[in-house]
This record gives structure tokens, sequence and C-alpha cells, in this order.
């Protein structure tokens, strides 16, 4: 039997770097299998419209197939039509109650809207199934940071990176949460070592920045800041660092301290 897969793409308007996890149908029919093959290659080539048309297509023919709704209520996040996909989510749950995929998925779209209290449901179900899933763990943490409780999200992003040692994001995140909180040495540890394993890692090199700029580390900063802007410029744009990024207040004002020269 064909089981559930996962595969990583880019949501736009939420975390460039937030996973979202598309799902196989659990039959063996060749044609079948080829159609969602198509539909999901359409979508992790990131050709969203044209993959829209396919889980339609596919869906107009399986309508009760839970993983071609999940997958279709992804590509319609990313296409904008939040409300649809959670409706996607919400068919897919009520066909498959067990399968924890949707509710991470439904999770994320929520989110898109500030519906903190019902995707922080949809993460914690997920984990009293896994404990240690890490996606659940890391989309709980930017919840709980959302809600300005950064110690629940420290400690989530602690849990993520430790399930999931490769996963640089939460590592970078709980760097960032330690500077929130003010815990500034180990915050400095950690991003320093994130820089020496990925160095062109520039999330960790743009919290480094801010960081330096706070201790009046000006050099520094602007070292680090050069490399930022080389790899991804979008670090200089506040509303996205905080609504899409999710940087706490404090790195944040910093930062943007660093950019005005204040």
């Amino acid at each position: 039997m064909i089981t559930f897969k996962k595969v990583k793409i880019c949501l736009l308007f939420i975390l460039v770097f937030f996973n979202i996890f598309f799902i196989k149908p659990a039959y063996s029919l060749p044609a079948r299998e080829e159609l969602f093959k198509h539909a999901l290659d359409l979508s992790s080539g990131g050709k969203f419209n044209l993959a829209l048309q396919e889980w339609n297509r596919y869906l107009d023919l399986y309508p009760d197939d839970a993983a071609g709704l999940s997958n279709r209520g992804n590509v319609r996040l990313i296409s904008g039509d939040v409300e649809g996909s959670i409706d996607d989510q919400n068919k897919s749950i009520s066909l498959n109650p067990n399968e924890i995929d949707p509710y991470i998925n439904r999770g994320i779209a929520e989110e898109a809207l500030g519906l903190w209290s019902r995707a922080r449901k949809d993460y914690m179900f997920v984990i009293l199934q896994d404990s240690k899933n890490f996606s659940a763990l890391y989309n709980l943490a930017n919840v709980e940071g959302s809600t300005s409780h950064w110690e629940k999200a420290r400690d989530l992003f602690s849990k993520a990176a430790l399930y999931n040692p490769g996963f640089a994001m939460a590592r970078s995140s709980m760097a960032l949460a330690d500077f929130q909180l003010g815990y500034i040495d180990k915050s400095e540890e950690e991003l320093k070592k994130l820089i020496r394993r990925y160095p062109n890692f520039a999330d960790a090199r743009a919290a480094l920045t801010a960081l330096n700029w706070s201790k009046g580390e000006f050099g520094k900063a602007e070292s680090n800041w050069i490399a930022v802007t080389e790899l991804d410029p979008r670090y200089s744009d506040e509303e996205w660092l905080i609504k899409v990024r999710r940087w706490p207040p404090k790195p944040t004002k910093h930062l943007m301290n660093f950019i005005d020269l204040k």
C-alpha cells in the first residue's frame, strides 16, 4: 500500500521556509495513481495554477480522496484561497481523521488568518499523537511567539531542533527567542554555531547583525549584514520580518535601528 509522503514547498505568505506536506493516496490503480502523481509533480515543482487545475480534475473523478483534498488545500493556500484551503483540510480530516498531516496543513492556513487558538489546537492534536513531530512543534512555537509567549516558543523551538538536528530554522528561531528573552550570550553562541555550519544562512546572519548592533559591535554588524544583503534582501523589510518570518520584536527593533543607523 502506498503511504502518506511529505514534500517540502514554500508558503508565500506565511513563512518562506515553512514546510507543508503533500500526501499520497492509499490505492493501487495505475491510471488513478498517474493522475495523482501528475498533480503532485506540478505542486512540488511550483506550478501552482496548473497544479490546482489538475487537483480539481482529479477530485472531480475521486471526490472522497482524503490525500487529494489535503494536497489541493495546500495549493489553494499558496494561491491565496485560505478559506478554501481550510475547507479542503476539513473534508480530508473527516474522511481520514487519523492522518496527522492535514491537521498541520489546516493549522498553517489558520495561522494565515490569525486564528491562533484554532491553529494551536491542531498542532497540539498532532503532538499528542507524535510528541517528536518537529513540524508541529515548530509551528506551535510560531503561534506562541505570535501571541507573545516567548518562553513557551523558545522551549518548542528547542524541541523541534532536538528532534530534527538539521532543522536550521528551528535553531535560529530558538536563538532569536533567547535574544528576545535577554539570554544574549546563549543567543550569540547558537547563531555563531549556525553560521559556521551554514555560512550562507541569511536568517542567522541577520539575527547576529541585530545582536552585534545591540552590543555596540558596529563593525561585526556591518560585516554580517553585507552577507545578508547578498543572500536575501527581504531582511531589510520590517513588515516581512514580523508578519512572514515571525521575528520577535526586540531583534527586529535592533535590526531596523542598524539599518537606519540609529
